[in-house]
């Protein structure tokens, strides 16, 4: 089972959060939402919710995919976070897919994975990309990072991680359920 890690912080996006992980895991992954300290996590805009597990328990495993979320102050906060910022660059050595979405690219940016890479954000993060080239797309791929433009592009975000983690004929499968323009 293919395995995937959505770290969740205080001030998450909740659309884009819960979107990413109800899509992967119709399609069969194993999900785990995980808090940076507690497990109960509150969004940007006061959904709360209890995650799976804590990060530093969830870094005794290995991810195929990372997948953040965006947020204010959700991905400043994983941005801080050395944890996370150790997790993304232990992903990229060992050749697995980091995905981030809105304000989470620059995330990746700060791990140095996105260098000459094409990415998009949220357009109020695209100076933030300052290595990468910013393509203002709803979602971009390159090689092992898949970003996402905004809670509006959410949908379109997660069916990308399906089909990266499990190919086209799983988009089919999962979205003959629920519906989503791709």
């Amino acid at each position: 089972m293919k395995k995937v890690l959505v770290p969740f912080a205080n001030g998450f996006e909740e659309i884009e959060a819960i979107t990413i992980v109800d899509i992967l895991r119709r399609a069969g992954a194993d999900v785990r939402t995980v808090a940076l300290e507690k497990r109960n996590v509150e969004g940007a805009h006061g959904l709360k919710i209890v995650a799976d597990t804590v990060l530093d328990e969830a870094l005794k495993e290995t991810w195929e995919m990372v997948v953040l979320p965006g947020g204010v102050p959700g991905a400043p906060t994983l941005m801080e976070d050395a944890r996370i910022i150790q997790l993304l660059k232990d992903q990229a050595s060992a050749n697995k897919t980091s995905a981030a979405i809105c304000a989470a690219p620059a995330v990746l940016e700060k791990a140095g994975l996105t260098r000459d890479k094409q990415v998009t954000s949220h357009p109020a993060w695209a100076d933030r990309m300052t290595t990468a080239i910013h393509t203002g797309n709803r979602v971009e791929v390159a090689e092992l990072l898949i970003t996402g433009q905004a809670a509006g592009s959410a949908m379109e975000f997660a069916f990308k991680l399906v089909e990266t983690l499990f190919g086209p004929d799983k988009v089919k499968e999962v979205n003959s359920g629920v519906l989503a323009r791709l």
